[in-house]
C-alpha cells in the first residue's frame, strides 16, 4: 500500500515540476512579459502614426503660394536673428549675414564667413528644396555642420521664412503648385480604365449638340471652343 501511494505521489510531483518548466519555457518564447504593437491596429489611437505612413500635406510650391513674407520675417527675425543678419551689406556674427541667399552656391559666397566642409563641399545651389530640407533639419541636410539650430518641424513655417528670404536679395522665380484635375475629369478617366479602355482620358465630356435625334454629329473642328482652361 506505502509504495503505490509513493508511485502516485512521486507522479504528481513529477507532472507539477513539467508543468512549472513549460510554463516557464512558454512565457520566454512568446515574451508574455514585453507586449507588442500588434502588426495590424484594430483602431485607430490619435496621435499614434502608421509605420511606414508618408508625410502628409500641401506640397513646397503649394506652402509658397500661400506664404506669408511678414510672418517669415517675424520668425526669421526671433529663431535666426540672434546668429545671422539679413539686411544688404549686414555683419558677420555667429552666421553669415543671410542678404541675397537664395539660388547662391551653398557654401560659398559669404564674404568673411568661414563654412564647415559639410557645407562648402556640399555642392549644388540654395534651391527652395534645399532650403526647405536644411530649415527641417541642418544636421540631416549636411552632417557635420556646425549649426546648432535643430530645424523646423512645421512645413508652412519654413516657406514663410524662406520667402523672406527671397524678399531680401532676390532670388528665382517660385515654383507654381500643380493644377488639380477637375473631379469629373478623374472619374471619367477612372471609368475609362476599368472599363478597359487605354485611350481614356481625363478630358471633358462633350455635351449634344441642338441637332435633331439621329443626326450625325458635326466635326470637332466645327463645336465650340473648349472652355476648361488650365490657369485657375
Amino acid at each position: 500500500m506505502d509504495d503505490r501511494f509513493n508511485t502516485a505521489a512521486g507522479w504528481v510531483l513529477f507532472s507539477g515540476i513539467v508543468a512549472l518548466g513549460l510554463s516557464s519555457v512558454s512565457a520566454k518564447y512568446f515574451q508574455a512579459d514585453k507586449p507588442h504593437r500588434p502588426h495590424e491596429m484594430g483602431y485607430p489611437i490619435e496621435g499614434v502614426a502608421e509605420e511606414g505612413a508618408a508625410e502628409a500635406g500641401p506640397s513646397l510650391a503649394e506652402l509658397l503660394a500661400t506664404g506669408d513674407v511678414a510672418a517669415g520675417e517675424k520668425a526669421a527675425q526671433g529663431r535666426c536673428g540672434t546668429c545671422h543678419t539679413f539686411d544688404q551689406g549686414g555683419g558677420v556674427k555667429q552666421g553669415p549675414n543671410l542678404w541675397a541667399t537664395v539660388g547662391e552656391p551653398i557654401g560659398k559666397g559669404k564674404a568673411g564667413y568661414a563654412f564647415s566642409s559639410a557645407l562648402s563641399g556640399h555642392g549644388g545651389n540654395w534651391t527652395y528644396e534645399n532650403l526647405d530640407e536644411w530649415l527641417k533639419s541642418p544636421k540631416a541636410f549636411a552632417p557635420g555642420t556646425k549649426m546648432s539650430f535643430a530645424g523646423l518641424s512645421n512645413g508652412q513655417d519654413r516657406a514663410n521664412i524662406i520667402l523672406y528670404l527671397k524678399q531680401q536679395g532676390g532670388g528665382p522665380e517660385l515654383p507654381k503648385p500643380e493644377a488639380a484635375a477637375p473631379a469629373d475629369d478623374a472619374a471619367a478617366a477612372a471609368e475609362g480604365a476599368a472599363a478597359g479602355d487605354p485611350t481614356a482620358t481625363a478630358g471633358p465630356a462633350e455635351k449634344p449638340g441642338p441637332e435633331a435625334a439621329g443626326a450625325v454629329a458635326a466635326p470637332a473642328a466645327d463645336g465650340p471652343a473648349n472652355t476648361n482652361k488650365g490657369d485657375r
